[in-house]
């Protein structure tokens, strides 16, 4: 613990103006760019959570928390399967799906893509798709084969809703002319566009029941999707599910499905992290010089409290407590700025654009047009207790360098 001496020694020196008007400058832009240091930082996670959030949002309205697939390609008995898996206290939704790799064509356009077969009562349990229509509506019927596709898939195929389009599957029909591929002209009845181009160019739905009979399973379906009260704890869950399944059944969820790129979303929000902790770095450590400064600028009143008694702990602790106080001080107004900044970006951005009349993400280029933020205490915790270690270390080596001086060597010229 410091001493009342040392505190009051400490912090009248970070007050003093009058013989080092230039030591006073430095000490407050090494506490000004801690805090633009630590507002940045805070920022900036803020916002990368926030598109962390928003992607894993629209990747799991598309793709749900797990699957369940059976031993082979198909899923002969799903019915008990499914009612199984609704039986878990954690499911929220379970719901059949047929996936099939198709081409679609329209007059000369050909695209392949994945046709999904869903069931229309079932399928907003699991998923947002349908909740993203743009154009149309989501009538799903069996036996009128109808079709809703991606916005991009309908753009490049040319298709509007009521226009027919032709899927051709590749699982071949043997008959009297020879083998010849499954094909079936469907009707477009609605586009839907969830903001990802990876879904919006190469994914169109169609109903469950026409998809079986175009893709030749009969009452067999692909598998089934759930959805769990909480997606953190979709690979656990799910294998509790399979577990409670008579038979074998293979669960995939989505840390499986999409892992390579959520771990890249937290390799570049660590990479960021480390790049905008370098800025803190450069702030604090400019204690560094503010302290050396102070320290020759203090040679004499560091002689007559040494003559006094003071011993050469105190004399560093009174040095400590300087550079702990500029950096605590940039450290706080940072922390405030960063936290305000974080919780208005949704705002303040906006306002931005409208001032210098750009568009810092359009629409037609990102997949997210806005900046959306979330900011989470441990990363508030994280950043100003980093501020606040970096602030401490730079003061050990001036504190320890004013603790070495000789009172009569500071004072033979005085």
């Amino acid at each position: 613990m410091f001493r009342p001496v040392e505190l009051f020694v400490g912090l009248r020196y970070t007050r003093a103006r009058r013989r080092g008007p230039f030591i006073s400058f430095i000490s407050m832009t090494s506490m000004v760019g801690i805090a633009l240091g630590v507002a940045a930082l805070i920022t900036v996670l803020s916002v990368m959570n926030g598109f962390e959030q928003e992607l894993r949002e629209r990747i799991l309205g598309m793709v749900s928390h797990a699957e369940i697939h059976g031993p082979g390609e198909a899923l002969p008995d799903w019915q008990g399967a499914l009612e199984r898996a609704e039986r878990h206290p954690r499911v929220a939704g379970a719901a059949p799906f047929i996936d099939s790799e198709v081409m679609v064509t329209r007059g000369g356009q050909v695209s392949g893509t994945l046709v999904r077969g869903v069931h229309p009562e079932h399928e907003r349990e699991v998923s947002e798709v349908l909740d993203h229509i743009v154009a149309g509506d989501a009538r799903l019927a069996a036996g009128e084969y109808n079709l809703i596709l991606g916005s991009a898939l309908a753009r490049s195929l040319g298709a509007r809703v009521g226009d027919r389009v032709v899927v051709v599957t590749p699982q071949a029909r043997v008959s009297v002319a020879g083998i010849t591929p499954r094909l079936r002209r469907f009707t477009v009845t609605g586009i839907f566009e969830v903001g990802m181009h990876e879904y919006d160019r190469a994914l169109a739905v169609a109903h469950l029941e026409d998809m079986a009979r175009l893709s030749g399973l009969g009452d067999a379906v692909s598998g089934i999707r759930l959805r769990f009260d909480d997606l953190f704890a979709a690979p656990r869950l799910a294998r509790q599910v399979a577990d409670e399944l008579p038979g074998y059944y293979r669960v995939t969820d989505w840390t499986q499905q999409h892992a390579n790129f959520f771990r890249a979303v937290q390799t570049e929000k660590t990479v960021m992290f480390v790049i905008l902790a370098l800025i803190v770095a450069v702030a604090a450590f400019n204690i560094v010089s503010t302290l050396v400064m102070v320290v020759r600028d203090k040679q004499a009143d560091i002689a007559i409290l040494r003559t006094l008694g003071l011993p050469p702990r105190s004399i560093m602790a009174v040095f400590i407590i300087q550079g702990a106080l500029i950096g605590a001080v940039g450290t706080a107004l940072g922390a405030a700025g960063g936290v305000a900044l974080a919780l208005n970006v949704e705002t303040v951005v906006p306002a931005l654009e409208q001032l210098l009349n750009v568009e810092f993400l359009p629409a037609d280029v990102y997949y997210i047009s806005d900046l959306p933020a979330e900011l989470r205490g441990l990363d508030v915790v994280r950043v100003t207790g980093l501020a606040l270690a970096l602030s401490l270390v730079a003061t050990l080596y001036p504190a320890w360098r004013g603790a070495r001086t000789e009172p009569a060597e500071a004072l033979r010229y005085e």
